[in-house]
């Protein structure tokens, strides 16, 4: 057998590739994994993103409703603090699993405006490809009434 010769598409193609695969792995190196889902974080998806340092105030829990969200900077970076119940809050990162989009708050689902994922504003999950990962939570707590890293 004989191997064929690589177009220039082929080539160029596969370069394309193979730097947006180190982008990516560049990306992702930056954030950790958690040992699970807590009460207080809220994420259930086990990713989380780089910590802010533990005690950074988020929001307050009177921020938002009950059953919704808000967009929110945690250590620089866009967020979303949700409020799944009274007394518990829920914080993911504003960037969407598929391209890094920021996602916009719509009711209670996070909507991103470049290629239409759709995620659960409460758990970060996700509703509606093309993104296959749920959002990284951001471990937060109620501390009286502030929301604050945990």
């Amino acid at each position: 057998m004989t191997a064929e010769t690589p177009t220039r598409r082929t080539v160029l193609t596969t370069g394309i590739a193979a730097a947006g695969a180190a982008a990516g792995a560049v990306a992702l190196a930056a954030c950790g994994t958690d040992s699970g889902p807590s009460s207080s974080s809220g994420g259930g998806s086990g990713d989380t993103v780089a910590p802010a340092p533990s005690g950074t105030a988020v929001g307050t829990i009177s921020d938002v409703q009950v059953g919704k969200c808000k967009s929110v900077t945690v250590n620089g970076q866009a967020a979303i603090l949700a409020r799944p119940t009274e007394s518990s809050a829920a914080c993911f990162s504003a960037i969407c699993t598929h391209q890094g989009c920021t996602v916009n708050p719509d009711g209670n689902q996070l909507k991103c405006p470049c290629h239409g994922s759709v995620f659960d504003a409460l758990t970060g999950a996700v509703v509606k490809g093309p993104a296959e990962s749920p959002l990284p939570s951001i471990a937060v707590k109620v501390d009286g009434s502030s929301v604050v890293t945990a």
